[in-house]
């Protein structure tokens, strides 16, 4: 849930989200065809070029909602394309995003320790823009925006839809110091923590720097508790993200959290010194 969540962009590799833009490609063309439009007539007709609609029909490219809404008008398709919006939409996400999120849905408790950035779950959009703009190498535009779009989606389950999971995360102080975009940026972020840190299924706490101990210097990672009461982890470094499931080391990551909680300062005490924060940005 750090800086890149294992986020890359959307890869042929990636057979289930390749399965499903060739599947939208077939009946985008199907229903082309049946109307008696080339490629050409019909990228005219929704404000697309030729290419673009070629590379949708054969499942090379992820069409936008517009494309989607456009082409279904178009072809007198009574909403059979434009109801393929959501399916397209979660085949942009990377897998490992689609995967996590699947966790995260069956999670009754979710907690998280970060050390560099404020976590992805708690992010503005502003934030978590200027966190995916600063990769290196860069992500295109075009991957930004779909980043961003996934990481907003994931959010949802904080505001409780569905099961409302209980949520802790512990922040190093360095990650809230950080001026990510900028301090106005910044500013905003530390705003909706304090917003966030009032949901009574959310606590927040914070680990200042001048703490002697921290036992979360290996770095970030989260632990979910599923509801059928097994417990896996993730954890996201560098070039390596990773899910953990094996018994022992979840057992060490959970000792190693509940420590960590310890010697961070109290939900109650955490918003006091995020106001505090906020006041010095």
């Amino acid at each position: 849930m750090g800086n890149g969540d294992g986020m890359e962009p959307y890869g042929a590799d990636d057979e289930e989200s390749a399965a499903v833009l060739r599947t939208v490609g077939r009946v985008v063309k199907t229903r082309r065809e049946q109307q008696g439009l080339r490629q050409a007539e019909l990228a005219t007709a929704i404000g697309y070029s030729e290419e673009q609609v070629s590379s949708v029909e054969r499942g090379r490219r992820a069409p936008s909602p517009a494309f989607l809404k456009a082409a279904d008008e178009v072809l007198s398709a009574g909403g059979l394309i434009d109801a393929l919006k959501k399916d397209v939409e979660q085949a942009r996400y990377p897998k490992k995003v689609r995967d996590l999120a699947k966790l995260e849905a069956e999670a009754v408790e979710i907690c998280a320790y970060d050390n560099s950035v404020v976590n992805g779950l708690l992010q503005t959009e502003e934030y978590l823009t200027a966190v995916f703009a600063s990769r290196r190498p860069a992500f295109s535009e075009e991957d930004v925006e779909r980043l961003v779009a996934a990481r907003l989606a994931r959010q949802g389950i904080v505001g409780g839809n569905g099961m409302i999971p209980a949520f802790s995360f512990v922040h190093d102080e360095a990650a809230l110091r950080r001026p990510v975009g900028g301090r106005a940026v910044l500013r905003r972020q530390l705003e909706r923590l304090l917003e966030i840190g009032q949901m009574r299924n959310v606590e927040i706490q914070v680990l200042p720097i001048h703490c002697e101990d921290n036992a979360g210097l290996d770095g970030p990672f989260h632990l979910l508790r599923l509801k059928q009461g097994t417990t896996v982890a993730h954890s996201d470094i560098q070039l390596v993200s990773r899910l953990v499931s094996d018994r022992r080391e979840i057992q060490i990551l959970e000792l190693r959290y509940g420590i960590i909680r310890a010697q961070a300062l109290t939900p109650r005490e955490s918003l006091g010194y995020i106001e505090k924060l906020l006041g010095e940005s």
